[in-house]
């Protein structure tokens, strides 16, 4: 008899045992019954001695017949979907073993979660089911790390799809394997499943995201001639430790671990250690799984020296002793793979200089164990001079052909050449119109001696919108609003409007420059802007406003290369200039006043239009012009004011700047820039015939550990405290409480050296550049200005001069009288005048209430006069003599914006000189 049979997917293996045991069961009494009622004929049965052992033989069970089928407890399937996964069918037979095969494939399609089939004994076969139910939604909870989305896009488990354990373990292994991708290898996950109605579940998978798992320790053996922190120094994995927080570089990182071998076994072959090999390399996971310990074994081996170097040309135009004794390379010097692999590509780039363009320098290795000695000869294939064929730019969308095209320094039939092509691609790299990276392809052409350039461009965008605030350690708020498209038209053509605003700054200006006039290579530009300007001084903290500059002009900029290199440009300048005063401030009765503005400031007031020409010859070979790493420009220059206009000089500026990359990320600039300017007109004594707009000014930012204009020529003004009639009239020393106002210069100077600091890959990434600099520089060549005052010695009632207790002389204040607009001596009523006391008129005996009126009255009225109390002007900082400041920087693009912070300390400088510890600069655009 054969029972109904329920099987569940962990029951399966137990009722398979079940049947077989109970077949063999059967087999063994259906032996054992024909032998007790059907003996064997006496002739047949074999004698008691010689009786043979009875080897079982399986009878197969009996087959029946499949009469009905049907499916019971399918909600979203349909019956025929269910027995679609089966091999039964109705007229069919059956047996125990094809009854459990059905039951295995139901199971094996994940669209159940039970199965039962019933009806075994009659043939009326009934699958009884119970579906897997449906995802309502799945769920994740503590992930901090990863976002859901860098998740959900990962796992195969989605809402409305059907739920099975096998899919939960594969989401569960793919989310621990991002979490390892990340370094976190204590991350682990906990799959959980709510059951809901209608047969849904909600699956959660809760995650512990664990820290990220830190190269603890990196042991190195076999090393012998290089400490282990050299060569941890060289390897991209750095160990975690307080002085690595900003590198990314400490995480586990099994493809790092393949690349730290390369640069073990690149660094010993630029060391000479030509066998060196790296034996194991073994990461352990400590059992905490918070951080790896990795172990490297290694051998370095003998240390190899060049042998004899030579050069096995087959091209004919090179002579092969000629380039040998030109090479790097030099026998007895020892060993470097770097050397060699320098010494290839210098050999190719002169063979592509000639015209070769796929010759192939081929160097041949010849290694003596026993002098250790490794001799080379560069061999040098047989090669045709090649020729510009063809050049192909795709990509370009916007930009135009010819844009890209008069880049080129090669044009098709020319000679090749690989300077010419590098060249090319620097060119086309600076005009910024396409993603970095650029590289012009080099391809065989239809013959042999035939090359095809290619210029696969990817452009990016070019114009570009602009609105920022920012705050300044100078400026205050800072507001800036620029709109420009450096691409205009595609014709390579820069249009720009910007606009700034800032508590004591203005400007808008409008400028287009047209790179290729008339498709030749000339460049015409023009601007035309308006500036305010207001200059300031301290008193204190306070800071205030002295005089007031508007420009309002424009310029016409004309450029013509003269070589690859060297650029000459001509400007065109027409500008008037509009400088005042607050006249409540600094003006008495009308006018400028020396006492309240200085007499400096006073001269430069006025309205006056400059007309000027200028030249300027440029070099330029810098590999960016954003960010160089390499090369040098230079640009000297000079300017004539006087072809009309009111302002006549000549004025001369160079500019120069040199950068090294020197590996490693390690970039050091040299910077030098100057100016002098002499005026053509004449001026009276003590006034300096450079007006104080023209001149020039140095401090922050420019030089860093000053104060903005902090460097040069300026006056002081001191006053006293205490008083004449005490005899206690001292200078007052409180630097708050001293007048300073910088005059500017007619000649500066100002030098500069940078190095850049590499750090680790999270700080490049975070934007981070920082570097150590020093900087020295002067601001000088002014005529001393003529004394704004001279103050009155007091006297004593016999007339003898009085002195203070320290021996200087007291000083008297100075009376101003003061008139009315028409001219009119102004005088004040006594207090004790009965009619009008005190109060001001024009009147000198008597009262009228208005100016000029007729006078009533018989006081004897005083003069109205304003006192300005004594002080001492002095002229400090006009001198060549340089003022020194070191420090350190960084720029940082932050969220707020493009950031500089800088802390430098001067060094040397002069009295008067205004030095300032730290600046910073920050905006953000919106």
């Amino acid at each position: 008899m054969v029972t109904a049979i329920k099987v569940t997917k962990l029951g399966v293996r137990a009722t398979a045992l079940l049947l077989t045991g109970t077949i063999l069961s059967g087999v063994a009494y259906a032996q054992q019954a024909p032998a007790q009622q059907q003996p064997a004929p006496a002739a047949q049965q074999p004698a008691p001695a010689a009786q043979q052992p009875v080897t079982p033989v399986a009878i197969p069970a009996p087959a029946r017949t499949v009469r009905s089928l049907r499916v019971e407890g399918t909600q979203r399937l349909e019956p025929e979907t269910v027995l679609s996964y089966t091999r039964l069918r109705v007229g069919q037979p059956y047996t125990t073993e094809s009854l459990d095969q059905a039951i295995r494939d139901l199971l094996a399609s994940e669209l159940l979660a039970d199965v039962t089939i019933e009806g075994v004994e009659s043939g009326d076969i009934v699958v009884r089911v119970r579906e897997n139910p449906i995802i309502n939604r799945v769920v994740l909870e503590g992930n901090k790390r990863l976002k859901n989305d860098k998740i959900v896009k990962e796992i195969k488990l989605a809402p409305r799809q059907m739920f099975t354990r096998t899919a939960v373990r594969a989401d569960v292994a793919r989310i621990v394997e991002l979490y390892r991708r990340q370094g976190r290898f204590a991350a682990s996950v906990e799959p959980k499943m709510v059951s809901l109605d209608q047969n849904r579940v909600d699956v959660i998978f809760e995650i512990q995201e664990g820290p990220k798992s830190k190269v603890r320790q990196i042991n190195i053996i076999g090393n012998e001639v290089f400490s282990d922190g050299k060569l941890r120094g060289e390897m991209a994995t750095k160990q975690a430790r307080l002085t690595s927080i900003f590198s990314s570089n400490t995480s586990y990182d099994q493809d790092r671990l393949a690349y730290d071998q390369q640069k073990l076994r690149q660094f010993y072959l630029t060391q000479g250690y030509a066998d060196f090999r790296v034996v194991s390399a073994v990461a352990e996971l400590t059992p905490d799984k918070r951080d790896f310990i990795i172990t490297y074994v290694v051998e370095e081996g003998p240390r190899y020296k060049f042998g004899p170097v030579t050069v096995d040309s087959n091209i004919r135009d090179f002579d092969d002793k000629r380039l040998a004794s030109n090479l790097a390379i030099k026998e007895g010097a020892w060993y470097n793979a770097k050397l060699v692999e320098d010494t290839v590509d210098s050999l190719s780039e002169t063979a592509g200089m000639f015209g070769y363009a796929f010759a192939n320098v081929n160097p041949e290795f010849q290694r003596d164990r026993e002098k250790l000695t490794m001799t080379i000869n560069f061999n040098i294939a047989e090669a045709r001079r090649t020729y510009v064929e063809r050049i192909d730019i795709t990509g370009n969308t916007q930009t135009q052909d010819k844009v890209i095209r008069r880049e080129m320094r090669l044009a098709e039939g020319d000679a090749f050449n690989t300077f010419l092509v590098k060249r090319s691609q620097d060119r086309i790299n600076s005009l910024g119109y396409f993603q970095d990276k650029f590289e012009i392809e080099q391809k065989e052409g239809s013959a042999p001696d035939r090359v095809i350039l290619t210029a696969n461009v990817e452009e990016k965008s070019t114009g570009e919108l602009t609105l920022s605030a920012g705050f300044s350690s100078l400026e205050r708020f800072i507001f800036q609003g620029s709109i420009r498209q450096r691409n205009f038209r595609g014709k390579g053509q820069d249009l720009r409007l910007s606009a700034d605003y800032s508590s004591y700054s203005k400007s808008v200006e409008v400028g287009f420059t047209e790179p290729y006039l008339f498709d030749q290579n000339i460049a015409l530009g023009g601007t035309i802007f308006r500036r305010d300007y207001n200059s300031f001084n301290y008193l204190g903290t306070d800071r205030r406003t002295t005089y007031e500059q508007v420009s309002t002009g424009g310029q016409l900029v004309l450029g013509v290369p003269l070589t690859e290199y060297w650029t000459a440009s001509g400007r065109y300048s027409l500008t008037h200039d509009s400088v005042g005063l607050d006249e409540s401030t600094f003006f008495t009765n009308g006018s400028c006043d020396p006492l309240k503005a200085g007499r400096y400031l006073c001269e430069a007031l006025g309205k006056r239009w400059t007309s000027a020409v200028g030249l300027s010859l440029i070099y330029d070979s810098l590999n960016s012009r954003l960010r160089p790493t390499a090369g040098q420009r230079l640009v000297i220059g000079g300017d004539f004011a006087g072809l009309g206009g009111d302002v006549r000089y000549l004025r001369g500026r160079f500019d120069a700047d040199k950068y090294w990359n020197i590996g490693g990320g390690w970039i050091f600039s040299v910077g030098l820039e100057g100016g002098y300017i002499h005026s053509l007109e004449k001026s009276a004594a003590g006034v300096d015939p450079v007006r104080i707009t023209d001149r020039f000014f140095l401090g922050e930012p420019q030089f860093r550990g000053f104060d903005i204009r902090g460097v040069g020529p300026r006056i002081q003004r001191i006053g006293f405290t205490g008083s004449v009639a005490a005899g206690n009239q001292t200078l007052i020393t409180d630097e708050d409480q001293i007048f300073d106002d910088a005059i500017g210069g007619r000649a500066y100077y100002l030098a500069k050296l940078e190095l850049e600091i590499p750090l680790g890959a999270g700080a490049r990434e975070m934007g981070i550049r920082p570097s150590i600099f020093a900087m020295a520089g002067a601001n000088w060549g002014v005529r001393r200005p003529n004394p704004t005052a001279n103050f009155t010695q007091a006297t004593d009632g016999s007339g003898n001069l009085l002195f203070n207790a320290d021996g200087s002389p007291s000083l008297l204040p100075i009376l101003t009288p003061q008139f009315d607009s028409e001219g009119r001596q102004i005088y004040q009523v006594p207090i004790t005048d009965a009619v009008a006391p005190g109060q001001f008129t024009t009147c000198s005996v008597g009262y009228s209430a208005t100016a000029g009126g007729a006078c009533s009255g018989t006081s004897i009225n005083s003069v109205y006069n304003i006192t300005t109390d004594p002080f001492v002007e002095r002229f400090l900082g006009n001198s060549p003599r340089p003022r020194v400041a070191v420090g350190i920087g960084a720029n940082w693009n932050s969220p707020f914006g493009p950031l500089r912070l800088d802390l430098a300390y001067a060094l040397t400088k002069l009295e008067g000189d205004d030095d300032k510890l730290f600046s910073f600069n920050v905006g953000t655009a919106f």
